[in-house]
């Protein structure tokens, strides 16, 4: 597994570096690379749903819970397949797509690296690698989103889906710290074997909301969406690839991969259904009135989404089932349909779906291919679509909790997808086309391999369920549902209340798209009823918070960084006064035992002449008498210092006060003679802010006396400063051993800082 994605990562370079002949050539190079990924997973299958996972255990950071861990079991698996086949078709279909555009390599290596940090996603069994790799995924299709970046549409559409998904990833990673500190680990196998002590704890709300958050962004749940429309910027092969096998899908893997550790509890079966539901019903109703192809894919893409989360949500044996099919399913007729519809948009010009019809006249394998991939979307028999429809009628109708709005919801929703379908199909195929359009005749096998391809496994699947159900849901859901489960799939479920339902849904849909195609002012009005109900429009909400703090940014800015260097230092010290006296505050549980004495009298007259000099220092009005009262202060620590035996330290000290002194010395003849001193106000607030720090300070030294360190740091130097430095002074070791390059990078610092004030000495004033 990790040799796979070193090759993928390694090739994905390699195409910035391809010979000419091969260059030309890179979509089908990658779409074989692709192929052969696939057949190394498919080759997997037998052996996985036998219940035999696939691991890898690599070191990384041990001691910090970070390791390399690799799993592939039948979930990773259905979606790795999912991935690199699908993945196959896509770089074939952008191989033709793509040869009208200029920076292909660019477009063909971040496509590639997105491929392989997905697959590096879904197979990750230790939950910061997972991360890292979500992460890769948010920004490499920042890169692929804006790959028209000329336009503004294209960039702010990018700006959007990071700045969404990148929220969610901070989320997502505050979410698997704390869930992991519940169990000391951040390995996926710990966090299943501990699943009844992370629900037990307080920190499993929380840390459940956090990962929420990660996956709603991710998987454009409601209130999260409206990224995913923008999205659509994006060139056709990106779009197909995100919607139907990896970008959006992360956050149901996501939800899947811990509902063995995470699902189960109420919190769980209530909020997730709950956004589920809501999205799915948001996603087929926007698609009605959109006019725009790709529009409408996305918002049934984000339909499925809801779906899937719903399903996983529900979290029984019958809603897990509808889910990995349905996850198959969508990924079959997405892919499909926007290769077709960016197809339609290179042959036509256009993806206006008002100013398109009768292209079954000039593609009548591509209506083929639309009207098998829109079954399957619709729900009709014989396509796999239908029998997924089956299936998740019946999970609603058993799910517990909010059933039977979740019911209400999902028929709803099938409606509007069902009519949805139907206005596509005669819009773009059936019906007259509004303005006329040239129509290109250069045919391309490539456009329509992958959807053909993908339609017919659908309509293959969907005649013979269980081939699928087998080698792949079953073994997927046993991950899922953390024990062995068997399933039996079948298109005929014989006459029941499924049924009714189903029939009764065509007959609603039928009748909502027939009214909506022959009577074109209701989708008018349509829109206007929707602009005054949903007065919100979530993109310009995020338009204006960013406008908004990018605002609040600018004036706090000005103000923090004014320019003044007197106020950054001023600022420093308040604020670092502050963090110690609130320190102080909340560990005021310790006792002053220091015993206060005189004795010896000549140290307590040191330290009156060192405090008579910095008063000196403060109040005198001479410049030179207050650099002589400084050096005594200083002069004054360093004999402190010798008196208790700290002799390299006052060596060190007069070093240092010498060089200052005679600096400030030589300074002050370059200096003008006349100065504006400080007013009565400043040297007040001065005042003021010197004794916070200062008894801060004075507190923090005197605490430090009367703490109790477990194991203290000196007792390592005391035991092995002769042993392994060959040193009696534990002071001089320290400095020249144990921290030799602090104290080398110390001793350049300040003979840097010498040479700079000596050439500022001795350079010649500027003639004026």
């Amino acid at each position: 597994m990790l040799n796979l994605l070193i090759l993928f990562f390694l090739l994905a370079l390699g195409i910035l570096m391809l010979p000419k002949p091969i260059k030309s050539n890179k979509g089908i190079f990658i779409a074989v690379v692709q192929l052969a990924a696939f057949i190394w997973f498919a080759s997997k299958i037998q052996f996985i749903s036998a219940e035999k996972p696939i691991t890898l255990f690599m070191n990384w950071i041990p001691e910090l819970g970070l390791n390399i861990e690799f799993l592939l079991d039948g979930l990773s698996l259905a979606f790795a397949l999912l991935v690199s086949g699908i993945g196959a078709l896509v770089f074939l279909y952008a191989h033709s797509y793509m040869k009208s555009y200029d920076h292909t390599d660019k477009f063909f290596f971040f496509l590639f690296l997105f491929s392989g940090a997905m697959l590096g996603l879904v197979m990750s069994a230790n939950l910061i690698q997972l991360f890292i790799f979500w992460e890769f995924t948010t920004v490499l299709s920042f890169f692929l989103i804006s790959f028209f970046h000329e336009k503004e549409v294209a960039r702010k559409a990018a700006f959007q889906s990071l700045v969404i998904t990148f929220f969610g990833g901070l989320a997502l990673l505050a979410g698997i710290l704390l869930i992991g500190s519940v169990v000391d680990s951040y390995s996926l196998n710990d966090w299943v074997a501990g699943s009844e002590k992370i629900k037990e704890s307080s920190l499993y709300l929380p840390g459940l909301i956090l990962i929420l958050l990660g996956v709603f962004t991710k998987s454009a749940q409601f209130p999260f969406h409206f990224w995913l429309p923008g999205a659509m910027q994006a060139p056709a092969p990106v779009s197909a690839y995100l919607h139907s096998a990896t970008m959006v899908k992360a956050g149901v893997f996501l939800l899947a991969r811990l509902s063995p550790a995470l699902g189960g509890t109420a919190e769980w079966t209530f909020v997730i259904p709950l956004f589920g539901v809501v999205t799915m019903l948001i996603g087929s109703y926007f698609a009605i009135t959109q006019t725009d192809l790709k529009a409408i894919l996305a918002y049934t893409t984000i339909n499925a989404l809801g779906i899937m989360v719903l399903l996983i949500g529900i979290n029984t044996k019958l809603s897990i089932k509808a889910a990995v099919l349905f996850l198959f399913i969508h990924a079959f007729y997405k892919a499909s349909l926007f290769m077709i519809a960016g197809f339609i948009e290179k042959k036509t010009g256009t993806r206006d779906i008002n100013e398109l019809g009768g292209l079954i006249k000039s593609f009548p394998i591509t209506f083929g291919i639309a009207l098998l991939a829109l079954l399957s979307m619709a729900g009709l028999p014989p396509m796999l679509g239908f029998l997924g429809k089956e299936l998740i009628y019946e999970a609603k109708v058993q799910s517990p909790g909010f059933g039977s709005m979740i019911f209400i919801f999902g028929v709803i929703s099938n409606i509007f997808m069902f009519a949805v379908s139907s206005r596509v199909l005669f819009k773009v195929f059936l019906g007259k086309p509004k303005n006329s359009y040239t129509v290109s005749k250069i045919k391309n096998v490539m456009f329509v391999l992958g959807p053909g391809l993908l339609v017919l496994l659908s309509l293959i699947f969907g005649i013979a369920p269980n081939m699928l159900g087998k080698w792949i849901i079953e073994p997927a859901m046993s991950v899922i549902y953390a024990e062995p489960v068997k399933i039996e799939l079948k298109l005929w479920h014989g006459f029941n209340l499924v049924l009714l339902l189903s029939l009764a849904t065509v007959a609603v849909g039928a009748l909502l798209s027939y009214i909506l195609i022959k009577k074109e002012w209701v989708e008018g009005q349509w829109r206007k009823v929707n602009k005054i109900i949903f007065p919100v429009r979530f993109p310009e909400v995020f338009s204006i918070v960013l406008e908004k703090f990018v605002s609040i940014s600018v004036s706090k800015t000005k103000v923090l960084q004014h320019g003044y260097h007197r106020y950054y230092i001023l600022t420093i010290i308040l604020f670092t006064a502050a963090l110690l006296w609130w320190q102080l505050y909340f560990t005021r549980s310790w006792h002053l035992e220091t015993a206060f004495t005189f004795q010896p009298l000549y140290i307590s007259g040191l330290v009156l002449i060192v405090i008579l000099a910095t008063l000196f220092t403060v109040l005198t009005h001479s410049r030179i008498a207050a650099i002589i009262a400084m050096g005594v202060t200083g002069y004054g620590l360093a004999l402190i210092f010798l008196y208790y035996s700290a002799v390299d330290l006052a060596i060190t000290q007069i070093l240092a006060e010498t060089l200052i002194v005679v600096m400030f010395m030589l300074i002050l003849q370059r200096l003008p003679v006349f100065a504006k001193l400080s007013a009565k106000a400043t040297k007040i607030r001065d005042l003021i802010v010197a004794s916070i720090f200062g008894s801060a300070m004075t507190i923090v030294a005197i605490k430090a006396i009367n703490v109790d360190f477990n194991n203290p740091i000196s007792e390592y130097f005391m035991v092995n400063s002769y042993d392994k430095a060959y040193g009696k002074n534990v002071v001089n070791v320290i400095l020249v051993d144990f921290r030799a390059l602090d104290t080398l990078g110390e001793v350049t610092v300040l003979a840097v800082a010498a040479l700079g004030v000596a050439a500022l000495l001795t350079s010649k004033k500027p003639k004026t």
